[in-house]
C-alpha cells in the first residue's frame, strides 16, 4: 500500500527514489537546499522544502509522512536530520538511511557482506556509522521499522566513467589490488522501494552490484564504448601525490561487497549486475 514518502536529500540518489515512489502511487516530498531546486521538483509534482540542518522544518512538512528516508550526510557535529526534526520523525512507520560500505574499513580487497565487523578508517566513514546507530535507536524509541543501506560507489546518468572520459578528466590509475564495488542509481532506488514495500522488521543491506572492479578497468570500458582512445595506466606511486585528499582516501581502501541480501531478502534482481550493462545503457541514453 502506497503511503507518504519524505525524503531529507532529494539530490542525485534521492531523485532517483522519489521518482519511482510517485511512478509506484506514493505521495513525495522532500527537502533541497536551493529555491531553483524546490521549483523544477515542484513542476515534477514533488513537494519540497529548504533545509540547510541549522532548524526543524515545520511540523506540517512531516505530518502525514508514514516513510521517511535520509540521504543527508552527517557533519562533524552529528546528523544534521536527527539533531534538528528527531521529535518530528516519531510517528513514521518505516525510517531509512543511506549509508556507506565504507563502514567496514578496508579489507585488502576481501568480500564482506552485513554480518562483517565496521572499522570505518575516514572520518567521513566513522560519522556514518554513528549516524547508523543513532538512526535505530531512533527507530527503537518510536516503535518504527528501521532499514540502513550501506552504498558503494554511485552512478548513473551524468555521473559516471563515461562523463569523465568525455570531459577529459579520466585517468586510468594502477594501485595493484585496489578495488572497489558500484551501484547504478536505479538499482539503488528500486532496492529502496522494495524494502519498503516488503513487511520485514528492519535490517541493514549492502546495495552493490556483482562485480566490483578497479577504477582503471572502467575507465577503459568507457573509452571502447565513445570511440576513445583508452590512456595508458598510471603506476600509483606517480599519481599519488598529485591526487587531493578526497581522492587518496578513496585509493586508500579496497573490498568487495556482498549483495546476496537484497536478492534474497527483498527480491531484488539488479537492471544494471555490472558496470558493463550500465554503462552501456547510459551511452546509448536509456
Amino acid at each position: 500500500m502506497a503511503g507518504r514518502l519524505f525524503i531529507f536529500g532529494v539530490g542525485f540518489s534521492g531523485l532517483e527514489i522519489a521518482r519511482l515512489a510517485r511512478a509506484g502511487g506514493w505521495t513525495v516530498a522532500g527537502t533541497v537546499t536551493t529555491r531553483d531546486k524546490a521549483e523544477r521538483l515542484a513542476a515534477e509534482g514533488i513537494e519540497t522544502h529548504l533545509f540547510d540542518g541549522t532548524g526543524p522544518l515545520p511540523d506540517a512538512a512531516l505530518a502525514r509522512s508514514t516513510h521517511v528516508l535520509s540521504s543527508v550526510p552527517p557533519q562533524p557535529a552529528g546528523d544534521p536530520v536527527l539533531d534538528t526534526c528527531a521529535s518530528q520523525l516519531r510517528a513514521a512507520r518505516w525510517l531509512g538511511y543511506l549509508s556507506t560500505t565504507g563502514v567496514y574499513g578496508d579489507t585488502g580487497g576481501a568480500w564482506v557482506d552485513e554480518t562483517a565487523p565496521t572499522h570505518p578508517q575516514q572520518p567521513r566513514s566513522i560519522a556514518r556509522l554513528a549516524a547508523e546507530r543513532a538512526w535505530q535507536a531512533l527507530g527503537r524509541e518510536a516503535g518504527a521499522i528501521v532499514d540502513i543501506f550501506r552504498l558503494p560507489g554511485i552512478y548513473g546518468p551524468g555521473r559516471s566513467a563515461l562523463d569523465q572520459v568525455r570531459q577529459g578528466r579520466a585517468r586510468r590509475i594502477d594501485k595493484p589490488g585496489q578495488c572497489f564495488s558500484r551501484i547504478h542509481v536505479a538499482d539503488i532506488a528500486a532496492t529502496v522501494m522494495a524494502a519498503i514495500t516488503r513487511p520485514s522488521p528492519g535490517a541493514i543491506y549492502n546495495v552493490a552490484d556483482d562485480l566490483p572492479a578497479a577504477t582503471q578497468d572502467i575507465v577503459a570500458y568507457a573509452c571502447e564504448l565513445l570511440g576513445r582512445p583508452v590512456p595508458p595506466a598510471i603506476p600509483w606511486e606517480q599519481a599519488a601525490p598529485t591526487l587531493g585528499d578526497m581522492a587518496c582516501s578513496f585509493y586508500a581502501e579496497s573490498r568487495r561487497a556482498r549483495n546476496d541480501r537484497i536478492k534474497r531478502d527483498l527480491g531484488v534482481t539488479l537492471r544494471y549486475p555490472t558496470y558493463r550493462e550500465g554503462l552501456r545503457a547510459i551511452a546509448a541514453g536509456s
